[in-house]
């Protein structure tokens, strides 16, 4: 896949790619005084419509099925 440079690029075409093919962010961050690390930030984070999410198996506890499944409520199979 070659990278291709639009001219006329616009922000909607930009939210519109991340949120079709997602956006990762993995950053660390150490706040020293006088060379004594006080404070450490890890940050992960991960962008993309819950369609893309879903085809990549992540935030499967945050997406709510239309139907349970029949082995998670026995008492609501039919009979």
């Amino acid at each position: 896949m070659e990278p291709t440079r639009a001219e006329q690029a616009t922000l909607i075409d930009l939210l519109d790619r991340v949120l079709d093919k997602g956006l990762l962010l993995n950053a660390d961050l150490i706040v020293s005084l006088a060379g004594v690390p006080l404070i450490a930030v890890s940050l992960r984070a991960a962008i993309a419509s819950v369609e893309t999410m879903s085809k990549y198996g992540m935030m499967r506890e945050l997406i709510v099925p239309t139907q349970p499944p029949p082995e998670a409520h026995p008492e609501l199979r039919p009979r």
